[in-house]
């Protein structure tokens, strides 16, 4: 059985090289040694966080966030097609700028 974290093998992968300083090369061998993961495991999941962590949710995925946190507009059970709507328009606003 897989470790956690750990996608099936059947995929082809591209090398890249990176070029760490001291404490980031003994911070990722330090994360490795306490996960058992390996150092590229690591990184693959570092990019993963990241990318989620920047702001290309979905208006969706961030609509649902918002009503699931007790925030959701008013009458948003009601009028949920104007409430996405407005969602996705904010969006674009952010965009432009």
């Amino acid at each position: 059985m897989p470790k956690p974290g750990r996608r099936p093998r059947s995929t082809v992968r591209e090398p890249v090289q990176v070029y760490l300083e001291a404490d980031d090369s003994a911070l990722l061998a330090r994360l490795a040694a306490e996960t058992g993961l390996s150092k590229a495991e690591i990184l693959r999941q570092g990019m993963r966080s990241f990318a989620r962590a920047q702001s290309g949710t979905s208006p969706m995925l961030r609509f649902l966030d918002e009503a699931g946190a007790s925030n959701a507009p008013a009458g948003a059970a009601a009028d949920h097609d104007a409430v996405l709507a407005e969602s996705y328009r904010g969006v674009a606003k952010k965009k432009r700028r």
